[in-house]
This record gives structure tokens, C-alpha cells and sequence, in this order.
């Protein structure tokens, strides 16, 4: 549905998906409703493998610090 926080975290993300997979959930959707239990006041709500990274908006740094990390192991 019309997300426009969603949007902006998208198009934030973009320079970086050749990096990792963004994986989407719709929060509405009725199998998905621990979800939107958990987050519905707070979307966007990001995970980075399995863990919960931030919420609201992307911090960039954040992000790439975990990115980093995340590259670094798996060489």
C-alpha cells in the first residue's frame, strides 16, 4: 500500500543493492501480523541478517558500518 517512508528508505538503499537483498514485508498482510503488532507506529523497521538494525528512516552509517562487517566475515 501507498508507504512513502518506505519509498524514501528504498531509494536510499538503492546505491547499495548490488550488496545485499532486501527482503520486503507487508506488515497488513494477516500472516504477517506479530509484525504489525510489534511495528505498526514504527515503519520503516529494518533488519540486517536476522537482527533488528533501525527504525523510521535509514541511518546510512549504521548501515554501512553492518554492510561492512557483514563483507568482511565472509571473505
Amino acid at each position: 500500500k501507498p508507504c512513502p517512508l518506505c519509498d524514501e528508505a528504498k531509494e536510499v538503499l538503492e546505491p547499495y543493492k548490488r550488496r545485499f537483498i532486501l527482503q520486503e514485508v507487508d506488515i497488513t498482510l494477516p500472516e504477517n501480523s506479530a509484525w504489525y503488532d510489534k511495528y505498526k507506529y514504527d515503519i520503516p523497521v529494518f533488519h540486517f541478517n536476522g537482527k533488528f538494525l533501525m527504525k523510521h528512516q535509514v541511518d546510512i552509517q549504521k548501515f554501512e558500518d553492518q554492510l561492512m562487517k557483514l563483507e568482511l566475515q565472509n571473505d
